[in-house]
């Protein structure tokens, strides 16, 4: 399907806005030559059909949202359990694979709005870094596309009911000092951690007779 008039938020520093041209490159998006990546709401435009927020770490006041005819946010937990910061990342540190992706409206609250869709994506443990950064993209798009689909037919939005018996749960934001190996540990027991660290902008590391080492985890494929 053709999807017109999209845009994407996204933080300054986020895998999205920093691989615009890989992603372009990567044919996730179909139907489109060019992708439009805004990383300040106040960027966001009434011309804009679809608004999609993707790794953005900051509250967008309801004046901007209401800019765009429709906003959407992709978010890697099953809410409202697993609200905050990079959701995925801290359910591969707790092990999981298959990891739950939802698709709702927001409002001017953290991850909190409308939910309209949920899907089980798996994440192979064998995974590292950028791999795991692509295969988050497609299935955010794979998400939106599958909305997308629906929408055009009647413009109608169906809402998803969301179980009572699931409680409300933040993921705090991950700081550099998070990607901090230990000596007394294992490589094995810590693999999901190097796995999971941005080479580039938040290497592990580690101390060893006064002085500080980085370590970065690449795949011979």
């Amino acid at each position: 399907n053709k999807v017109m008039n999209l845009t994407i938020l996204t933080s300054k520093k986020s895998w999205i806005n920093l691989n615009r041209k890989k992603i372009i490159e990567l044919n996730l998006i179909k139907g489109i030559k060019s992708l439009k990546v805004i990383t300040d709401p106040k960027q966001i435009s009434n011309k804009n059909e679809i608004l999609i927020i993707l790794s953005y770490t900051n509250l967008i006041n309801q004046k901007n949202l209401k800019k765009s005819n429709l906003n959407l946010v992709v978010h890697e937990s099953n809410l409202p359990s697993g609200k905050g910061w990079t959701p995925l990342f801290w359910q591969i540190l707790e092990g999981k694979s298959k990891v739950i992706t939802t698709l709702f409206e927001p409002n001017s609250k953290i991850d909190d709005g409308k939910i309209i869709f949920k899907k089980v994506f798996n994440y192979p443990k064998d995974l590292v870094y950028e791999e795991i950064k692509v295969k988050q993209f497609k299935n955010a798009i794979n998400l939106i596309n599958k909305f997308i689909s629906k929408y055009k037919k009647d413009k109608t939005i169906r809402y998803y009911k969301t179980k009572k018996n699931l409680k409300s749960s933040f993921y705090k934001k991950r700081t550099p000092d998070m990607s901090r190996i230990s000596l007394e540990k294992s490589l094995k027991t810590q693999f999901d951690l190097l796995r999971i660290s941005d080479n580039m902008l938040y290497p592990c590391y580690f101390y060893f007779r006064g002085k500080k080492y980085y370590l970065k985890l690449t795949k011979n494929i």
